[in-house]
């Protein structure tokens, strides 16, 4: 019917004025904003802890010269760990070095597949702090003193003089880091050289200035052991006074009874006018003679008996030293000629 048709028009009419209007005001429609949350994850959190400490190793590292490795700066001379420090491996028949910039340090010394240099299981290899084993630095002061303890040399990086297949020379001059401490005109070499049957090590300190200066030196060695159980050292020990630095506050002098050595507890002890100790390991069928040539009059033999963080099973240090300080009137220098010479028993 007629009104049937009207009211649909209506209706339809109604409609689609309505669905104009809902069309128009979409078009200004506003969504509120949601604020973000403020959420850290746990893994965000942690990554920027670790970025900070490696800023701050980082901060530590470049005050005394340390940087990783780029392109640029390595060459075939060099080559990378994991952490990006520079390091020098030689080469010579069965046998291999290797040599961190990073304090200079020789931190391996393998012979027909035998390791002789130690470092520490609990060592920063990152350069956040000095190396924790091999043949560390402690120049120009040993131990405590004046100075920070055993001197800044193991802890800045050398620079490469020269380096071939079986040889490198590194050497060390004053930066602003070093003056800051020790305001003195030097330079050292050390030179490593890998031979057929021989690890010959040469450190030749220099005063380049005018003014005399005084100085100590050691060879921090670190050696491995298959056990302190199956080690005894050998050498010139009998009838020598020592300090044990074990004993009281300052240490006590002792006098030594013994031929060899054996180490059954925590040992840091200074046997001076003592050059030629030999390590004898019945774990590994090796002995390994410290020949002090020249400069190393002292040594030094230390172990951390009981500390397993440090490793202490696995190594002995066996230090080469100069205890009583040098004095170096300017242009005069001085050298510590020392070797490794692994043999049978």
């Amino acid at each position: 019917s007629l009104l049937h048709i009207y009211l649909s028009f209506l209706f339809t009419m109604k409609l689609s004025i309505s669905l104009a209007l809902l069309s128009a005001t979409s078009a200004f429609a506003f969504t509120p904003s949601v604020p973000a949350r403020a959420f850290v994850s746990n893994t965000a959190l942690d990554g920027s802890r670790n970025a900070a400490k490696l800023a701050s190793r980082g901060a530590w590292a470049e005050k005394r010269g340390v940087t990783e490795a780029s392109d640029e700066a390595s060459s075939s001379s060099t080559l990378t760990n994991d952490e990006g420090l520079e390091y020098v491996k030689l080469t010579n028949g069965d046998s291999t070095a290797d040599i961190y910039l990073i304090g200079g340090v020789v931190t391996s010394y393998v012979k027909e597949g035998v390791e002789y240099i130690a470092v520490r299981p609990d060592a920063k290899m990152d350069g956040s702090k000095p190396i924790s084993g091999g043949l560390s630095h402690c120049w120009p002061q040993f131990g405590p003193g004046a100075i920070q303890q055993h001197g800044f040399a193991r802890n800045i990086n050398w620079n490469v003089a020269s380096v071939s297949d079986d040889e490198v020379e590194l050497t060390l001059v004053p930066n602003d880091y070093t003056k800051e401490m020790w305001d003195k005109e030097f330079k050292c070499t050390f030179t490593v050289s890998l031979k057929d049957d021989q690890l010959d090590t040469k450190m030749n300190v220099e005063n380049v200035g005018e003014d005399a200066f005084d100085f100590q030196a050691a060879l921090h060695s670190y050696f491995t052991v298959s056990s302190l159980e199956n080690l005894e050292i050998t050498g010139s020990f009998k009838g020598k006074e020592f300090l044990n630095k074990m004993v009281g506050d300052e240490g006590e002098m002792q006098t030594e009874e013994r031929e060899s050595i054996t180490i059954s507890e925590e040992y840091d002890r200074v046997y001076k006018g003592v050059n030629d100790p030999v390590l004898k390991d019945t774990g590994k069928g090796k002995a390994l003679s410290v020949m002090n040539t020249a400069g190393w009059e002292d040594t030094v033999l230390w172990n951390p008996f009981g500390d397993e963080g440090m490793g202490f099973n696995e190594f002995v240090c066996v230090e080469s030293v100069k205890f009583d300080p040098i004095t170096l009137d300017g242009g005069a220098s001085w050298v510590g000629d020392m070797t490794l010479k692994p043999s049978d028993l």
